[in-house]
């Protein structure tokens, strides 16, 4: 009798390994999910000029242009400011604290690189045309939060911080820095060009955009710019457009203007973006159409809020608008 009961069990057992085989056969096999950016790669060093020590968060001197002084601050005090400069307080706290990681990262390069803003004495600059945004007075709890919740966190390329470039609004795809900035060096190899999810989210109104300007004020800002009168502007167009789709050279009575270098001289917040889909040559000014706010490299704001509210992290942001990096802890 037990000898029928302990055939019993191994054949019910063998029918039950079986299915489970059946299934797995089914479904397919088991799909590793990517590993987390987060503290994979070797740390660079704290830049000497405001290094305390390892694993010690440095001091910074930022020049308050408000107030044409300078101020020392802990680090993560002025990524706080900036975060809340630079990004809607109120948006999702991993959007914010995608855009603390990126400001960390943004600011320690620029201090390795050049000593952040050395004509002002200063490792950093509340002016928006030196350095980056800063708004002390716009820090809130959530800001508060998502800076503490990445303390220390930058983000690296082969054992380097990268150049930490954001944006407002992509458009429908990021840009590489040589169409979106004019940037004479090689591409960094971690700026890549992917679909901004921002155009999901995005109100209408904000994502697309219409300027026009008066001829004259064109064929000053290419004269300016480039030192030849191309004369009264009778034809304008589009001379090169880069793999992103942004215009990257413009044409006026056959002399050339690179299209980053227009869009400054015009006005930044005028001219929105390089990708300029419409150009309307009229009598006296001529009207530029496009998509997206601001030079398209590196992480679309807009895109990191929808990512955000789709349940990604900080980190999984980060890791999205730059290839090839990882997200290292310089101090706890």
């Amino acid at each position: 009798m037990i000898k029928d009961k302990n055939i019993i069990i191994a054949i019910v057992f063998l029918a039950v390994v079986l299915a489970i085989a059946g299934v797995s056969r089914l479904i397919g096999p088991r799909v590793e999910e990517k590993p987390s950016p987060l503290h994979q790669g070797a740390a660079p060093e704290i830049p000497e000029e405001i290094s305390e020590g390892e694993n010690q968060e440095p001091t910074l001197k930022v020049y308050i242009s408000e107030e044409d002084k300078v101020e020392e601050m802990p680090f993560e005090d002025y990524i706080k400011g900036v975060v809340a400069g630079e990004m809607e307080p109120d948006w999702h706290e991993e959007a914010l604290a995608a855009q603390a990681i990126i400001a960390r990262s943004f600011t320690l390069q620029k201090i390795e690189e050049d000593g952040g803003v050395p004509e002002r004495d200063a490792h950093a600059s509340t002016d928006i045309e030196e350095f980056q945004a800063y708004d002390a007075d716009s820090i809130t709890e959530q800001v508060t939060q998502a800076v503490d919740n990445t303390r220390g966190e930058v983000a690296v390329h082969k054992g380097d911080f990268i150049r930490g470039w954001f944006h407002a609004f992509a458009g429908p795809r990021t840009a590489l820095a040589n169409e979106g900035l004019g940037f004479e060096d090689p591409n960094p190899p971690y700026i890549h060009i992917v679909d901004s999810p921002g155009t999901d989210i995005i109100p209408e109104e904000e994502g697309d955009w219409e300027e026009s300007f008066d001829k004259e004020k064109i064929r000053k800002a290419i004269q300016e710019h480039t030192g030849d009168d191309p004369g009264e502007v009778t034809e304008f167009e589009i001379a090169n457009k880069g793999p992103s789709g942004r215009v990257t050279v413009f044409r006026a009575n056959g002399k050339q203007i690179e299209a980053p270098e227009l869009r400054i001289a015009l006005g930044s917040e005028e001219m929105r973006s390089t990708f300029v889909e419409d150009i309307e040559v009229e009598e006296n000014e001529i009207t530029f159409s496009g998509a997206g706010f601001g030079h398209g490299v590196g992480m679309c704001q807009w895109g990191a809020r929808a990512q955000a509210e789709e349940g990604r992290s900080a980190e999984e942001i980060v890791d999205y608008f730059y290839k090839n990096i990882e997200i290292v802890e310089l101090w706890d």
